[in-house]
């Protein structure tokens, strides 16, 4: 579709728009058209075109006071531009990233219509989806606010909360702010224990899905703090209670992050501990083929990192 072509229809559509003596625009008819030149646009390869055209879309059905249809319709413009924005940076076009800048407004504008409906969870569901598409671009910086976001609407759903979280944690390693990873994965941890307790429990020990994600945070908690490696006067007192748990004289069975950690993991993160007290980076090298398939490609990267700062120990190696 000609650029001239589709202006001339979009000009069209919008006179109707326009307040006449005695006469009430058909605001209803109006949007439809808008979106029907949406798909003629889309099916002619013109995404940011279709964007517009589904902004149009969106202010008619405000004016409508039709909430879920101006919410769909920003929806819809923001994934037009963000489309354009995947194809301008395959292709390699220069650019002012006018197109990222403008989905971003779609979503954030349709997240807050969605809080203004009280739908949190569809809120959540839209900053994750613009959180994954800023990672995707290479954005963990700007992903994680939004990730942080859809943590904050989902409080009351505590698995949802707790996946969030881990996204927010892994883009702040993705960024390499391995404190602030660390901080949110100890936060992880309390919340786990919090809200997943089994009443029948002694201890009211995490069950299920929350003891999966209580070991994933006791394991990257260990390797962040032997990547780290803060002293005893900087060391926080609930890190230094994690590092204390696999000291050889310290094993609890009552300590619930533990419990959540076969016996084979944690005698080997109870070697790694020590190994990287006594900076022995060959035993540290051996440990890491035999831990290598119980770790996630994230943990895999950090005990890494933790391999060559003990290698490196001016810094370098973080």
């Amino acid at each position: 579709m000609e650029d001239v072509d589709f202006l001339t229809k979009y000009r069209a559509v919008s006179s109707k728009l326009k307040k006449r003596f005695l006469r009430k625009p058909n605001v209803a008819e109006a949007s439809e058209q808008f979106g029907s030149l949406s798909k003629d646009l889309l099916e002619h390869d013109n995404p940011h075109y279709a964007g517009f055209c589904c902004l149009a879309m969106a202010r008619c059905e405000q004016t409508l006071s039709n909430s879920p249809g101006e919410a769909h319709a920003l929806v819809e413009a923001a994934r037009l531009f963000l489309e354009a924005e995947c194809t301008n940076q395959t292709l390699k076009c220069p650019g002012f990233e006018e197109h990222l800048i403008a989905a971003m407004n779609c979503y954030n504008f349709a997240i807050k219509v969605h809080i203004e409906q009280i739908q949190p969870a569809m809120a959540a569901c839209l900053c994750l989806e613009l959180g994954n598409a800023l990672r995707g671009l290479n954005k963990p910086d700007q992903a994680m606010s939004y990730y942080q976001r859809a943590a904050d609407l989902q409080y009351q759903n505590p698995l949802d909360c707790l996946e969030s979280l881990g996204l927010v944690a892994s883009c702040k390693i993705q960024t390499r702010d391995y404190d602030g990873a660390l901080t949110i994965f100890t936060e992880m941890a309390y919340l786990a224990q919090e809200r997943g307790g089994s009443a029948s429990g002694p201890a009211s020990r995490p069950i299920g899905a929350f003891c999966d994600i209580l070991a994933r945070c006791e394991v990257t908690r260990v390797l962040l703090l032997m990547l780290l490696q803060p002293t005893p006067q900087r060391i926080r007192p609930e890190h230094a209670q994690t590092l204390e748990r696999y000291a050889w004289e310290s094993h609890s069975e009552d300590s619930a992050p533990v419990n959540c950690l076969s016996e084979e993991v944690f005698l080997l993160l109870q070697s790694t501990v020590m190994a990287c007290q006594s900076r022995d980076v060959s035993a540290l090298k051996s440990l890491q083929k035999d831990l290598w398939p119980h770790l996630t490609a994230e943990q895999n990267h950090l005990l890494h990192l933790v391999i060559q700062e003990m290698e490196h120990p001016s810094g370098e190696g973080i």
